[in-house]
Parts: C-alpha cells; sequence; structure tokens
C-alpha cells in the first residue's frame, strides 16, 4: 500500500545526521564479507551478518509474483520471527532455478547454522545477481566457512561491499539514540543500483538494533518506514525478484522499545525511518548510468493514491528521464506522463515547476524564458514540482535520468 510523503526531501536527512562517525555495529553484532569465488572477477561475494544471541526479526519483500527462492525462504523462517544471522551471496539470484534453487537455498540456510551452532530456521538468506543460473554451492560451501570464522565486529565496509552487484560504491549508515538513558545503537546496510521500482528494488537492506523490541512491533514499524524509503524511489521502473529488507534486533541494550513509552518509541522509530530513507537516497544517487538526482512531487491530486500514480509516471517515463540527462525541459513531456497515469488530470489546471521556475501554467507554457528552464534544469539536484489543482492528494517520488551508460550496463 502506497503512503503519501508530504514533506519534500531531496535525499538528505533532515535531523540526527552523521557527522564523521565512523560506522560500527550495534552490540552483539558481528559481521564479515569474503570472496568465495562466485564472480569471474574475484571480488567481494558473499556475506555475513550474525548476532551473538537470538533476535526479533521482520522483513519485507518483493511483490513480485515471481520471487527468489531465498525470499521463498526467509518468509517461511519469518512464521517465527527470530533469527541469529543473515547471510548473503552476490552474483547469482537464485530465482527462477526451480527445486534445485529452493535446495540450494535451504541448504546455504542448514551449513551456516552448522557454523554458528543454531538452527537453520533462525537463518535468513539472501541472494542478488543475475536472474537464471543455479548456485556455485562447490564454492558458497567453503565460503561460509570462511564468513564465519572472519567474523568481527568491524567488518562493516567489507560486508557492505560483498553485497554489491552493479552498485559503484557501498552503502552505510548508522544512528545513536539513547533510551531511557541508555545508548542504542541502529546500524544498516544496502545494495541496489538498478531494476528499481515501483515497490523497493533489486536491492538488499539489512538493519540491526540492540535495542529490546517485540516482533510485530518491530514489523509494523519497518514496514512504515519501507512504505516511506525503500516504495519511494524508481530508477529504471523494473521490479526485482530478490527485494529484501530484513530487521534484526538483538536486545543487547537492555533498552525496551515499546509505545507505552512515547519519547523513547519515536525516537527509535524516527531513527529507523532516517536510516531506511538514507539508504534509499543513496541507491538512486548509484542509479546504474545516472549522474542527477531528482525528486518528483505531485501535488493537488483528488487523492495521495492519484497523486503518487502520477508522480512514478512522470518518474519512470524515459522521455524525461533521457531530458533530464541532457538538460532539456521538454515540459511537455511532463504533461503527456500524467496524462496517460491512472489519474484524473484537468490539462487547464495544471501547474508544473523545475525547482522555483515554473515551467506551465494553467496548462500551457509559462512566461519563463527557455534560458531560465535551461537553467534550472540543469540542477544536479533537480526538483520537479507539479500542480494538478484537483484536491488534497499529495506524493512524492525520487529518481534519476538515464544516460548512455545505463545501456552499456545492460547489455
Amino acid at each position: 500500500m502506497k503512503k503519501a510523503f508530504n514533506e519534500v526531501r531531496v535525499g538528505v536527512s533532515t535531523h540526527m545526521k552523521n557527522t564523521n562517525q565512523q560506522i560500527g555495529w550495534p552490540k552483539g553484532f558481528r559481521s564479515s564479507g569474503i570472496s568465495a569465488g562466485i564472480k569471474a572477477d574475484g571480488s567481494l561475494d558473499m556475506a555475513l551478518i550474525y548476532s551473538d544471541v537470538s533476535a526479533a526479526a521482520a522483513g519485507v519483500f518483493t511483490t513480485n509474483q515471481v520471487c527468489a527462492a531465498p525470499v521463498k525462504l526467509c518468509r517461511a523462517h519469518l512464521v517465527e520471527p527470530q533469527a541469529r544471522a543473515i547471510v548473503v551471496n552476490s552474483g547469482v539470484a537464485n530465482a527462477c532455478t526451480g527445486v534445485v534453487g529452493m535446495e540450494a537455498a535451504m541448504l546455504m540456510a542448514s551449513q551456516t547454522a552448522g557454523e554458528l551452532a543454531c538452527l537453520p530456521e533462525e537463518i535468513l538468506v539472501c541472494s542478488t545477481g543475475k536472474i537464471g543460473p543455479q548456485l556455485p554451492m562447490d564454492k558458497i560451501g567453503p565460503g561460509l566457512v570462511a564468513l564465519a570464522d572472519s567474523a568481527a565486529v568491524d567488518q562493516v565496509d567489507v560486508t557492505a561491499r560483498a553485497m554489491m552487484t552493479t552498485d559503484t560504491r557501498s552503502k552505510q549508515v548508522v544512528r545513536d539514540i539513547e533510551l531511557g538513558g541508555v545508548s542504542v545503537r541502529l546500524t544498516g546496510l544496502a545494495k541496489g543500483a538498478g531494476m528499481i521500482e515501483p515497490n523497493m528494488a533489486t536491492m538488499l537492506a539489512f538493519i540491526t538494533t540492540d535495542a529490546v523490541v517485540e516482533p510485530s512491533l518491530l514489523q509494523e514499524v519497518l514496514t512504515s518506514a519501507v512504505d516511506q524509503s525503500f516504495n519511494r524511489i524508481t530508477v529504471d521502473g523494473d521490479q526485482s525478484t530478490n527485494d529484501t529488507v530484513l530487521l534484526l534486533a538483538n536486545g543487547a541494550s537492555g533498552a525496551v522499545v515499546e509505545k507505552t513509552e512515547p519519547v523513547g518509541y519515536g525516537a527509535f522509530v524516527s531513527a529507523l525511518n532516517e536510516i531506511c530513507f538514507d539508504l534509499a537516497m543513496m541507491i538512486v544517487r548509484d542509479g546504474e548510468g545516472a549522474d542527477r538526482f531528482v525528486t518528483v512531487t505531485v501535488e493537488g491530486a483528488q487523492t495521495a493514491d492519484e497523486a503518487d500514480l502520477a508522480a512514478r509516471s512522470v518518474a519512470n517515463s524515459l522521455l524525461n528521464k533521457t531530458a533530464w540527462a541532457g538538460t532539456y525541459p521538454d515540459w511537455g513531456r511532463i504533461m503527456d506522463a500524467i496524462g496517460y497515469a491512472a489519474a484524473q488530470v484537468d490539462e487547464e489546471r495544471v501547474n508544473i515547476f523545475y525547482g522555483t521556475t515554473q515551467a506551465v501554467e494553467g496548462g500551457v507554457q509559462a512566461a519563463s524564458s527557455m534560458e531560465e528552464m535551461v537553467k534550472a534544469v540543469s540542477e544536479m539536484e533537480l526538483l520537479i514540482r507539479i500542480e494538478l489543482g484537483l484536491g488534497t492528494g499529495s506524493a512524492t517520488v525520487y529518481t534519476c535520468n538515464c544516460t548512455e551508460a545505463y545501456v552499456q550496463i545492460n547489455v
């Protein structure tokens, strides 16, 4: 379910930002990243995130009807929402791999559990990469041993890099808060650069905390945070088979998050929302071949859902994305995109702005000169605001342009 995102943000948190803070795990978490030989170039391709004690777990997954074996396995394991570890391979998605693929995912869980002395059901398995090939279990098996042997508290960066596929940089965020005078940490990692939209992306995101959070509440706050972040981004309009966001809370700090303590609850939710938002923005900024970040906001729609449909129509239009790549202010392409969206539009009421420069007034070209519009659309941080003039519904979608480099990456 989509939600209106009424506060327009352009890819940075509005409060509680990190200031040159080294990324570290919350208490009781360790991780590792290694090269198991899955990728032909020898780069990092397996990762492990591990809690010393059982952690409450929550997850949000792709809504694609064709989903990968590890997504199916994670859903099954989260029926009992407790976990000890997340194990990841990159380079092979283990999607559309049938019974053999499911057996491979289950084997990853059981072998990891053997290394960590826990139950297979306590292991959450994730894969990312090319759809179709079977997992090279002859490489993954020894890789699992190496991951367990090398897990440490100072391996956040190598873990994040081991998750990457077409990403050009790792994505890591940390927030430290106080709950009742007790320090609590939330640390998040993500990967993703392409096949991003409409509900999450070809993306994996893992968030850990040492707070005490009851599993049903953990699921509630994660779902809400994802709706406001990963579900508000698009790079290319393609939805993945492997989308996964996982949140583990191992309680090692002893600080309890509950709604009956609204101050602490609010601080925790704010930190979680910021982590998800920041990671989502990192994914858009690292969009395959992209060099411009674009915020599309629709206001004045009949409903929030219709505003969302119109914003996504503009954000996913290749004609618009290529125009932004060429710094060409073709507002007609925006008018066209909102017109074919499944949202009510009265063209005579439409106003369109590039930043503060008005391009369209009442459905026709505004008084701004071409020079003014070219300057406005040339901003590396481009805000497009569309007023429909029909109601109070609003929504924001974050996206990027599309350059020749996107084609080169995906051939």
